[in-house]
């Protein structure tokens, strides 16, 4: 979906309910077989239990004593009652927490089986970018090396297999594809520069496997926030090595700005999201649990629905999407997600010289539509394109409709640059 700083609050809510129902639920079913219990007696027979000698004679005659031995016997009332609450409500808890896997999950299975499902496809030619801070780039070639050249960069927590359905129905072009550093198959930094510099000169790397031929920026999310960054940090692409510009469900500022309730989560980066990032790379082993269970239990998947789609996404794709979750390290989203908090690209959008295409969700409450039509309206020449009904990963829910926009746009680049 595309993971975003205020997005973490999010995660330890859901990771630590997990947690805490996965004991709680125990406990109780622990009380109430407890509660259930009662104490029977059996009869063991009789004995004889002699008089003393100072008793009278009407005394004197053999006492019969009755002896029982009690015994804890299993006795649950199945009424309308304490214990019967008790039982559903820890039985509810457990069964909410425990992994039920992708196939119990309830969400994913009333989703629709789609005929062409993403999945994971790495065929193309392989390049390893070693980079200065100690980061190696995986980098993947497809189609014809005569085509038009395509340079595509994913959202954040992703990877390059965001770009399955482009990676099929964009064989006609030259497509570069990556994985941004410590996600996929991507070595992290040494030193854990995650700040969109950074990130920008290890695109301008990968824009260099084009071998010289102008390409065509894609991002989504932070992958445009990337290309902006890369043209405030090296301007004279444009006139070089960029031909044009796709910025596809993003931002031109610190996306807390242009979010659902940004007033809210504005108020609350300092005091809230920036310590609980902090708290995450300390306990990523935590995290990745929590995530882990979020994801067998069905938490991450109905976080992938209500953020990143609109209803009409297939089984396959909100699976797609929720397998995210546990597949990033906590540490390095968390470094990138400070990262997006310094990042500011509002000055550049007046600079930008190539061919650019805005491609909004009608409902994407993470980066708000009218972020996309601020870009729309600051960069010179630029089209908009708004798919409805769409989220932040309305290119996967609309793949069709957003292979042929692309395609369209990267044609009219490369003519106009003939």
């Amino acid at each position: 979906m595309g993971f975003m700083p205020f997005q973490i609050l999010g995660i330890w809510i859901k990771g630590l309910l997990s947690i805490i129902l996965l004991a709680l639920g125990p406990y109780l079913l622990y009380e109430w077989y407890e509660h259930v219990h009662v104490m029977r007696a059996q009869s063991m027979g009789t004995a004889t239990v002699p008089t003393t000698q100072a008793a009278t004679q009407s005394s004197m005659e053999s006492a019969s004593v009755i002896t029982r031995r009690y015994e804890r016997v299993f006795s649950p009332d199945w009424g309308f009652n304490g214990e019967t609450g008790l039982f559903a409500l820890g039985l509810g808890m457990l069964l909410w927490a425990i992994p039920k896997g992708p196939v119990l999950n309830i969400r994913r299975m009333m989703r629709r089986q789609g005929a062409d499902e993403p999945r994971s496809m790495r065929t193309g030619e392989v390049h390893r970018l070693k980079r200065p801070d100690g980061s190696e780039l995986h980098v993947e070639t497809y189609g014809p090396v005569d085509g038009p050249a395509v340079v595509l960069t994913h959202g954040w927590g992703l990877d390059s297999d965001e770009w399955y359905y482009v990676k099929k129905d964009l064989a006609q072009c030259r497509l570069i594809v990556w994985d941004l550093p410590g996600l996929g198959l991507s070595k992290q930094p040494d030193n854990h520069d995650y700040s969109l510099e950074n990130l920008a000169t290890d695109l301008d790397a990968v824009i260099g496997v084009a071998g010289g031929k102008p390409v065509v920026l894609i991002g989504h999310s932070i992958g445009g926030m990337i290309s902006l960054t890369h043209f405030k940090v090296f301007p004279a692409a444009m006139s070089s090595r960029v031909c044009g510009l796709v910025l596809v469900n993003t931002t031109y500022t610190n996306p807390v700005r242009t979010t659902s309730m940004a007033g809210l989560k504005t108020a609350l980066q300092k005091p809230v999201f920036e310590p609980l990032l902090h708290l995450t790379i300390g306990l990523s082993p935590l995290v990745r649990v929590m995530n882990w269970m979020s994801y067998w239990n069905g938490s991450a998947h109905k976080s992938a629905e209500s953020s990143g789609f609109s209803g009409k996404e297939t089984r396959g794709q909100l699976d797609f999407v929720a397998k995210y979750t546990p597949a990033a390290s906590p540490a390095v989203t968390a470094r990138g997600m400070l990262g997006m908090l310094k990042y500011d690209a509002t000055d550049t959008l007046r600079t930008i010289a190539v061919p650019t295409l805005v491609i909004t969700g009608d409902r994407d409450s993470i980066c708000k539509p009218e972020a996309s039509e601020h870009m729309r309206a600051a960069i010179a020449g630029a089209e908009l394109v708004t798919f409805s009904p769409a989220k932040h990963e309305g290119l996967l829910e609309h793949h069709e409709k957003f292979s042929e926009s692309i395609r369209a746009f990267v044609v009219r680049c490369s003519s106009e640059r003939r």
